[in-house]
C-alpha cells in the first residue's frame, strides 16, 4: 500500500515529486499548449511564450505545496526560476530551428528538440536540489 505523502521518506518524497513533474512537463509541452503558443515561443516577448512558461510554472507549484514544506519566498523564487529559464530554453531551441529552417524531417531537428527536453528535465532536478538540499 502507498504511504501518504506525509510519511514519505525524503528520497522517496523526491522521487515522487521527478514522477510529478515529468507526467506535468508532457502535459503542458504537448496536451496543453496551444497553436499560439507554439508559434510565439520562438519570438521574443511574444504573449504565446510567456503563457507557455506560465503554464509549466503553475503546474510545478505542487510539488512544493504537497511535499515537505517551504517557505512561500523559496516557493515563489523557485516558480519563477522555472519559468525564466523554461521560457528561454524553449526560446533558444526555436531561435536554432527556426534559422536552420529545420523541420521534423530533419534529423537536426531532434537533436535540437532531445537537448531542449534534456535541458528542461535538468532544471527540475535543479529546482529540486535547491527545495531540498541534503
Amino acid at each position: 500500500m502507498l504511504a501518504p505523502v506525509a510519511q514519505l521518506s525524503a528520497e522517496h518524497a523526491v522521487l515522487l515529486a521527478v514522477a510529478y513533474l515529468m507526467v506535468k512537463h508532457a502535459l503542458a509541452d504537448f496536451l496543453l499548449q496551444s497553436a499560439r503558443q507554439r508559434i510565439e515561443k520562438g519570438i521574443y516577448g511574444k504573449l504565446g511564450g510567456f503563457t507557455h512558461a506560465l503554464t509549466h510554472s503553475v503546474l510545478t507549484a505542487p510539488v512544493f505545496v504537497l511535499l515537505p514544506t517551504l517557505g512561500p519566498t523559496i516557493v515563489l523564487a523557485l516558480l519563477i526560476a522555472e519559468f525564466v529559464i523554461h521560457y528561454h530554453i524553449d526560446w533558444a531551441k526555436e531561435q536554432v530551428v527556426r534559422q536552420r529552417g529545420w523541420t521534423s524531417k530533419d534529423t537536426a531537428f531532434w537533436w535540437a528538440f532531445g537537448i531542449d527536453q534534456m535541458l528542461h528535465g535538468l532544471t527540475y532536478v535543479a529546482l529540486l536540489w535547491v527545495a531540498y538540499p541534503a
